[in-house]
């Protein structure tokens, strides 16, 4: 004798929470392709040269100045 689960039926989501995933999942993509893109290059090109990149410590201040600008200030 065969055990059958029950389809689940599934919650739908409100429109605009539907469009919000849709957007996310859209941003998510868009950067999985620029890294895809990149270990592409990489891989047919190979490394940059050191003088053509830039240092870690760099980026992550030009990133955390982003946060920074983008949360108001407390007093």
């Amino acid at each position: 004798m065969s055990e059958q689960q029950a389809p689940s039926t599934r919650q739908q989501l409100e429109p605009a929470t539907a469009e919000a995933v849709r957007a996310y999942a859209a941003r998510t993509r868009e950067r999985a392709d620029r890294v895809a893109a990149a270990l592409e290059d990489i891989a047919a090109n190979g490394l940059p040269a050191v003088e053509d990149c830039t240092p870690w410590e760099e980026l992550r201040e030009q990133h955390l100045a982003r946060l920074a600008s983008r949360r108001p200030a407390v007093a």
